[in-house]
């Protein structure tokens, strides 16, 4: 089962340089992806999965392919934090996490955001 709201290059293009490959396969990426998906449309009480699919309005709904792939690009690096080669650092690993994380939350905040569901099906 594919991922709806975020494709597997673009969880892996989030996840950056030496992510954990071996642990990322598609099977694995697209659960993330599925994972992430569900926690989205819980959390705001709305099925974005179902209106992503069928909207047209590309102008507004990239906002919820970037928590989606935040989230899912987490779990990622979560599989093998020292990376593919087990070169990243303890840091690095962290700053990627808390980079991602961050903007993650920034998307949820809009996204459960009274009004906002209103205004991306409107736009």
């Amino acid at each position: 089962m594919a991922n709806i709201m975020a494709t597997d290059a673009e969880i892996i293009l989030k996840a950056g340089d030496n992510y954990p490959s071996t642990l990322g396969d598609s099977t694995a990426i697209g659960l993330y992806g599925l994972q992430a998906e569900s926690y989205i449309n819980v959390e705001t009480g709305f099925n974005w999965s179902d209106w992503y699919a069928t909207t047209p309005n590309a102008d507004v709904k990239y906002i919820l392919t970037e928590a989606v792939s935040n989230l899912a690009a987490i779990y990622l690096w979560n599989a093998k934090p020292s990376g593919e080669d087990g070169t990243t650092s303890r840091i690095e690993y962290e700053d990627r996490i808390n980079i991602l994380f961050a903007r993650f939350v920034q998307c949820m905040d809009i996204l459960t955001d009274v009004g906002t569901e209103a205004f991306m099906k409107g736009a």
